[in-house]
């Protein structure tokens, strides 16, 4: 049945060219991924991953596990697509501050176009400093004892922040050409591809950690890997549940008598996602909170650095702040998705109202009130994400490892078991699969389920 769907999709040629298209320019990413920074020791390089550590490093092994970066790879895509995505941060907070910008987000496509093409102005200050952040670290670094930098001097700064530079403008580029030509959002996508391609890795990783805490003990690997792979599939199964739920609003039309027929009164409900905000609100607060840790990094004493010992990712001063900025990214992403005012406007002009509540004002205050305790639930799940892959650290620590103390890179593993990694992956499926979904039901194909919530209506 799946052969079925897969030579539905090749059956239709605008949806077989977007597809070959998005797997061009991603193929295109992949082998980027793989071109090292000028003027690094490629046997240093392997080692690179493993002896990865400290605050920076922790910083920089969240930038991977959130943006799919190739930081482990030391490559000249090494930034990723993070500061395309802290630009677009920015902008989105200053449109609903500044009066100007919020007039210009009101204008429709050409306003957009406008903010669209400053955040790509913006996008480069961003890649200098956080290309200086990564440089740095690299030319200091010595994994095992042995530089990764032949030569760190002031021609290796240069050159490797404008290859940084270069790589993520490259990157901004390609997403954009994916989006307008391809199958998708282009940026979500290649953080997706940069995501999964760090399966080999981890899964290395993992099994390093079953040999290191079960070898001393004589028993095998199976029950370590048997136990991270079921809360795999538990996280991956949590994710997609609370994706598609929904808080549905029942919604009736007005009776209208004309001669003796009676039309309307038909019910309907509304839908509203639990998390409508997505995986936005973790990528927003990650995305922020690598910026203390590159300023300490740049500017303080390694003895004195203050901010980088608050900031180090899995703290609890960390833990705290990313978790609070989860909830206000949430219920502001939430604010810019869904207007309740409007909608109750709209309901309203249709004949439309909720049994029980007054059209207008009433209507579009229930709706808010709901909307306020359904993000909550939301973004508590998103919080439960966000620290998962924290409790299955501890759980490698105390349990596997018998109280030893996991590396930094080994972080990156839980990160994406259990954690954003995995609810970026999802979300892009989802979103990716209703796109293909939406193609196969406008030329009378069957979608990919014949059951579920990303199902259309087949006429």
């Amino acid at each position: 049945m799946i052969l079925d769907h897969v030579r539905n999709m090749y059956n239709i040629p605008e949806l077989r060219r977007k597809i070959f298209i998005t797997l061009g320019f991603l193929v295109i990413y992949r082998l980027g991924s793989h071109i090292a920074m000028p003027g690094l020791d490629q046997e240093a390089v392997k080692e690179f991953t493993k002896h990865i550590g400290g605050a920076a490093g922790g910083a920089m092994v969240m930038m991977a596990a959130i943006g799919g970066s190739a930081i482990s790879q030391a490559a000249i895509f090494s930034l990723g697509i993070m500061p395309y995505i802290s630009a677009s941060i920015i902008f989105s907070l200053l449109a609903k501050v500044v009066p100007a910008l919020e007039e210009i987000s009101k204008e429709g496509a050409s306003g957009q176009q406008k903010i669209n093409t400053w955040t790509r102005y913006a996008t480069v200050p961003l890649c200098l400093i956080q290309a200086t952040f990564i440089v740095r670290y690299v030319a200091n670094f010595k994994g095992g004892g042995i530089p990764l930098v032949v030569d760190p001097g002031f021609g290796f700064m240069l050159t490797g922040i404008l290859a940084l530079t270069a790589g993520a403008l490259f990157l901004m580029w390609i997403g954009e050409l994916i989006t307008e030509y391809g199958i998708g959002n282009g940026i979500s996508l290649l953080i997706m591809a940069g995501i999964v391609a760090q399966v080999p890795t981890i899964s290395e990783m993992l099994l390093d950690l079953g040999g290191r805490g079960f070898g001393r003990q004589g028993s095998t690997k199976f029950i370590i890997i048997l136990m991270l792979c079921g809360l795999f599939v538990v996280a991956v199964f949590g994710v997609v549940l609370m994706s598609q739920a929904q808080r549905r609003i029942p919604v009736q039309a007005a009776k209208h008598t004309r001669g003796r027929r009676v039309y309307g009164g038909n019910k309907s409900h509304l839908p509203l996602r639990l998390n409508m905000a997505g995986v936005m609100p973790v990528i927003f607060a990650s995305s922020l909170l690598m910026f203390p840790v590159m300023i300490g990094s740049m500017f303080l004493r390694p003895d004195n650095n203050w901010l980088s010992d608050v900031f180090h990712p899995g703290g609890f001063w960390y833990t705290m702040f990313y978790l609070a900025m989860i909830y206000f990214f949430a219920y502001f992403w939430t604010s810019l998705m869904f207007q309740p005012t409007e909608m109750a406007h709209n309901m309203k002009e249709h004949g439309q109202f909720v049994p029980g509540i007054r059209p207008g004002r009433k209507t579009a205050e229930f709706l808010n009130f709901v909307m306020v305790r359904v993000t909550f639930v939301g973004a508590a799940f998103l919080a439960l994400v966000a620290i998962f892959p924290q409790i299955i650290v501890l759980f490698l620590e105390k349990v596997v490892l018998g109280g030893e103390q996991i590396k930094d890179a080994e972080v990156m593993a839980a990160q994406f078991l259990g954690g954003t990694g995995i609810l970026i992956v999802v979300g892009v499926v989802l979103d990716l699969a209703q796109k293909v979904e939406s193609h196969l039901l406008m030329r009378h194909y069957s979608g990919f389920m014949k059951k579920g919530r990303i199902k259309g209506r087949v006429d």
